[in-house]
């Protein structure tokens, strides 16, 4: 799943056969994760679930445009500031990089990444590689992060003294 119709980037995580037990057998089903962005930085994910595949993952995707946020890019291409965040036994560590060093990370946190329009950024999974923990993780992470200028006006100081101050 790559580009749609109106511009948004939608990536398929992860596909899972799930069962119910019933008096005659199992009735199996399928659960979906996707990940869905504008490239221009608002990211979302969703999950659904379904007896066809391809409803399943229809299922998600109109969920995950649904849970779009706004996350701010620094020059467009990486993030502001290194973050840690902790979901369940997942914790991702994201840091930003310099220009051209790509996307360093796997599975999840990189189709987050390219929805997300984020070309330049390294990230660590530690713990459990459940996807669904993984995908929280990065997005608690992603939320998170601050901008220079949120910052000067927390703080009431220059906007100036905060840039200088992570160039040190």
């Amino acid at each position: 799943m790559e580009k749609s119709d109106n511009d948004t980037i939608e990536k398929l995580i992860e596909i899972r056969r799930v069962s119910k037990v019933v008096k005659g057998g199992r009735r199996f089903g399928f659960a979906a994760l996707v990940v869905s962005g504008d490239g221009q930085g608002r990211v979302g994910f969703g999950s659904g679930k379904a007896k066809e595949v391809p409803e399943a993952i229809r299922k998600a995707s109109e969920e995950a445009k649904k849970t779009w946020v706004r996350i701010p890019l620094r020059d467009g291409r990486t993030i502001h500031h290194d973050i840690k965040a902790k979901f369940s036994a997942s914790t991702v560590i994201l840091r930003s990089a310099s220009k051209g060093t790509g996307i360093i990370s796997g599975g999840p946190s990189r189709a987050i990444f390219e929805s997300l329009g984020i070309s330049d950024i390294v990230s660590k999974a530690i713990g459990t590689k459940n996807p669904h923990n993984i995908v929280k993780s990065t997005m608690k992470a992603l939320q998170m992060i601050n901008t220079p200028k949120s910052v000067s006006a927390r703080r009431g100081i220059e906007i100036n003294n905060v840039i200088n101050k992570r160039e040190n």
